[in-house]
């Protein structure tokens, strides 16, 4: 970004980078991030957990967020054995994260306190 930045051509610029040139235009585009990953707003298969996520797990979290994916997993997993393969554990886990991301709690925050020795005492004396 900094050849193309200084003017140079797309061509000179993706070689400095040590990119394609193809690569470079798609990161211009907004198609591609610098790192190499593809941005996509789409999924690429349908959802193996719709028609229970919204009715089932939703408020199972709800009720007592600390639930740990896999143990949801594997109730489904037994109520549902069709739908609830281990090969989709992870899909179902990056699932959970993302809704309790969005929909717990907010995390605690913390104030670091910097102390200075002999400030305190410096103000009084002041005084």
């Amino acid at each position: 970004m900094n050849a193309k930045n200084k003017g140079h051509i797309q061509q000179t610029a993706s070689a400095k980078a040590g990119i394609s040139e193809r690569s470079g235009r798609r990161i211009d585009k907004g198609e591609v991030t610098p790192g190499g990953k593809t941005i996509r707003h789409w999924r690429t298969r349908k959802d193996p957990f719709k028609h229970v996520w919204e009715n089932e797990v939703v408020p199972m979290l709800e009720q007592n967020f600390k639930f740990q994916p896999l143990t949801l997993f594997e109730h489904f997993a037994i109520k549902y054995p069709e739908e609830f393969q281990y090969s989709k554990l992870r899909t179902f886990q990056r699932r959970v994260k993302k809704w309790k991301a969005l929909n717990g709690p907010g995390k605690e925050v913390m104030f670091l306190q910097k102390k200075s020795q002999g400030v305190r005492a410096c103000q009084i004396s002041q005084s």
